[in-house]
């Protein structure tokens, strides 16, 4: 399945016209690979980030359909995404809900002291990740949910601060000088 060049501008083009009803100014920058330099890739994609004032990155990401289910139209996959990257700005906080449970797993490997991360609503893979990291390094999390009506600066869906003491691990292969 070869992409048209013009896909790229039909893609961008939708997802402006969603964000660009709340801010405007928005960049979205194309790329356009073929061949060997695609890795032969048949389809096509987009990856949408938004930084906080704050200085947190939000992210949003889609992609076509495989060959031999029915095709994307480039439109609602611009679309789409970019509703999904409104989605994560409401929920707010400092992790986008795809990066939660990589978050959770660097503080439970982080040294002997008490981290806290403040996220949007779970998600279930983050759910499910915290029960795995229980069984795995016997490590709880506290989790308070606060409320935007409780905090002025709040904004958004409902957060969640989510504290744990780290396990203190280290790389036992480091050489020590």
């Amino acid at each position: 399945m070869r992409v048209s060049p013009s896909t790229a501008n039909r893609i961008v083009d939708a997802a402006k016209g969603i964000l660009l009803q709340f801010i405007p100014d928005i960049y979205i920058y194309t790329d356009h690979m073929k061949g060997q330099q695609a890795g032969k890739s048949p389809g096509f994609g987009l990856s949408l980030v938004a930084e906080t004032t704050e200085g947190a990155f939000l992210s949003a990401e889609m992609a076509s359909n495989q060959q031999g289910e029915d095709p994307t139209v480039p439109e609602d996959l611009g679309i789409n995404t970019a509703k999904l990257l409104l989605e994560e700005i409401y929920r707010g906080g400092c992790v986008d809900s795809r990066h939660q449970s990589l978050a959770t797993l660097l503080m439970v490997l982080g040294e002997k002291d008490v981290s806290k991360v403040m996220t949007g609503q779970l998600s279930p893979y983050t759910i499910q990740f915290l029960r795995h990291v229980k069984d795995f390094f016997h490590v709880m999390f506290k989790l308070e949910t606060q409320s935007a009506d409780e905090d002025d600066k709040m904004t958004g869906g409902d957060k969640v601060l989510l504290s744990c003491l780290g396990v203190g691990f280290s790389n036992l292969s480091k050489t020590i000088l």
